[in-house]
């Protein structure tokens, strides 16, 4: 039996239909950071139009990623849907989870759809925009009479949840970001279509139905909220709360108490997702605190030197020394396109509520060690999947085609940029180091700031200032917390005198006029990461926020081993972020981890006691 809780589907759909006579239009980009309680947040969340990556690596890598999802054919996207709906179905099958009778059919649809409405808010592409609305309005075609919509004739024994929440994602970001106007409504069938399929309440994976083990319902809150947001539906909201996972998760977590060891990594940092949306449409400081208490649990006892998480897809019981005996037992280290999605997605709902720059750092760190890393999607469905910190090891793709990494690597990119800058009442947050450019309104003067840089080739950053009437406002720089020697500050050439604290924001307040300029300079240099407090003498070699590794001329060699990590490291001339040692007659070469393509090599090495 139901709790009082529970949502009825009788009274849902009466909920559904008598909100559904009220007409909505897209709400404009900039206000999207606004639309939860914005008394909750110290800083806004800008709109994916007012940032453009104009070079540098992550633009390399959005302008592959986007032309890889923008290429794929339509048809069989939508084959598995046709299919079902019994449809004209041309086109090739996809193949692998992707097909009617694989592990996740048609599940990573709404994902794609998802980033590419991000890419096109970005760069205004229009065959992007048109992409989107073809897909959109082909799976719209799919839907019966009664409001069906799932690729497989068997939604119930399937992963109703899952699905549906992917879908949700993308309808709705095809609503809000490319301007489909038809994706709300459509996202309002689905959700009225799933009704019948879904439990009444979130279930963790070890006390699911055994057909729903991997159904995730834990992570829908946060996109039922979303379309509560965009439509001001109050069942939507009402929907959201019933799957939040409080008695096992959020409660505990709250109160300090780690039960994250055993639990899926990624799914359950995605559920924190919905805890930090809980907290900003409800107001319960309790999932706040959860969230925060999460944060620090994974990061102090679960991450690697790169910031992922998660062996073999599962938290570690801290204290054990498993992350070190993980080197040798798994290639699996970390899920990489979701986990750092999930990641990304945390810290940018950490930075908004605290504004602490902590955040801002485990989002460098992982998008640079993590993401940036990926070998590029190849057309037939292979993608990058596990990040692997096992000796003498080579990337490589995973074995089945449109696993749910194909789903959330457009979208994690596509991130970037509303990953870089962050407002406040007051001006702007630079986040990230990264040739770009901003803007937004400073107390209702349009400003924008050009960033110039080849970080992290280099450690010098320029902003350069354009308003269209001279404004007082903050220019609030992230200084790192890998920091060894201070940052330098400048305004027009001359040294500022502001705290810039490691781990903090430095704030420049002036009055500012077009051409104006802020020189930043963040020291790099050498560190080491141990694995665990078990191996301590098992590190990886950072520089400033990148984790190095070693290349490898042989698969033969053995475990590395260096008297003390960074003795003897230089700088390779002529080869930015090359750097090399030596010891004895051999000569090691350290890359960062996400210029490794196809070498051989090798994350952690072992440092013998000073």
């Amino acid at each position: 039996m139901r709790s009082k809780q529970t949502i009825s589907r009788r009274h849902f759909l009466q909920a559904v239909a008598a909100a559904s006579a009220v007409g909505h239009r897209p709400i404009p980009s900039s206000l999207w950071a606004r639309t939860a309680s914005s008394t909750r947040e110290k800083l806004f969340r800008l709109s994916y139009s007012d940032v453009r990556l104009t070079g540098g690596p992550l633009r390399d890598q959005l302008d592959r990623i986007h032309a890889s999802y923008r290429s794929l054919d339509e048809d069989r996207l939508l084959k598995v849907y046709r299919q079902r709906a019994g449809l004209p179905a041309p086109g090739e099958d996809m193949g692998g989870w992707y097909d009617a009778e694989g592990f996740g059919p048609g599940q990573v649809l709404g994902q794609i759809i998802s980033g590419l409405a991000r890419f096109y808010s970005q760069t205004g592409d229009p065959a992007t925009q048109a992409k989107v609305e073809r897909l959109v309005k082909g799976f719209a075609a799919t839907i019966d009479s009664e409001d069906y919509w799932y690729p497989s004739l068997k939604a119930s024994t399937a992963s109703a949840a899952y699905t549906l929440d992917k879908i949700l994602i993308g309808t709705l970001d095809a609503w809000q970001f490319a301007g489909i106007a038809s994706a709300l409504d459509i996202a309002r069938r689905c959700v009225k279509g799933s009704v019948r399929y879904l439990p009444g309440r979130a279930y963790e994976r070890f006390e699911a139905p055994k057909q729903a083990v991997y159904d995730e319902t834990y992570t829908l809150p946060e996109n039922l909220f979303y379309l509560w947001e965009m439509s001001k539906d109050q069942a939507y909201r009402e929907m959201a709360k019933q799957y939040l996972m409080d008695k096992t998760y959020f409660d505990p977590l709250s109160r300090g108490e780690n039960v994250l060891p055993g639990l899926h990594a990624y799914s359950h940092v995605n559920a924190l997702c919905s805890a930090a949306r809980a907290y900003l449409v409800l107001g319960d400081i309790k999932y706040l605190e959860a969230i925060r208490n999460a944060w620090d649990m994974i990061e102090k006892t679960q991450s690697f030197a790169s910031g992922g998480w998660g062996p073999n897809e599962e938290f570690v019981a801290p204290g054990k020394g498993l992350l070190g005996e993980s080197l040798a037992k798994t290639h699996a280290h970390f899920e990489t396109p979701c986990g750092s999605y999930a990641h990304l997605k945390l810290a940018r709902y950490l930075l908004r509520v605290t504004a602490e720059a902590r955040y801002g750092d485990s989002l460098e760190r992982v998008l640079y060690n993590t993401i940036l890393g990926v070998k590029d999607p190849q057309g037939d469905g292979h993608v990058f999947y596990y990040s692997d910190y096992h000796r003498s090891t080579q990337k490589s793709y995973m074995q089945d085609k449109w696993p749910c990494c194909s789903g959330t690597t457009p979208q994690v990119v596509a991130d970037y940029a509303i990953s870089a800058y962050f407002a406040s009442e007051d001006g702007i947050y630079v986040n990230l180091f990264t040739p770009s450019e901003v803007g937004w309104k400073a107390r209702g003067v349009p400003a924008k700031i050009i960033q110039a840089t080849t970080y992290p080739e280099s450690d010098s950053i320029e902003l350069r200032v354009e308003v269209a009437a001279p404004a007082e406002f903050s220019i609030c720089v992230r200084i790192p917390g890998w920091l060894k020697s201070p940052a330098q500050l400048a305004v027009n050439g001359k040294a500022v005198s502001v705290a810039a604290e490691p781990r903090t924001f430095a704030e420049i307040r002036r009055r500012w006029q077009t051409n104006d300029t802020v020189q930043i300079r963040i020291p790099f240099s050498f560190w080491c990461q141990p694995i665990d407090e078990l191996h301590s003498n098992t590190a990886a070699l950072m520089w400033g926020p990148l984790m190095l590794v070693a290349l490898e001329p042989s698969l033969e060699l053995p475990t590395r081993s260096v008297a003390t990590a960074t003795e003897g490291l230089r700088p390779t001339v002529g080869s930015p972020l090359t750097f090399e040692a030596s010891r004895k007659a051999e000569k090691l070469l350290f890359v960062p981890f996400y210029r490794i393509r196809d070498e051989v090599y090798t994350t952690y090495i072992q440092q013998n006691p000073s």
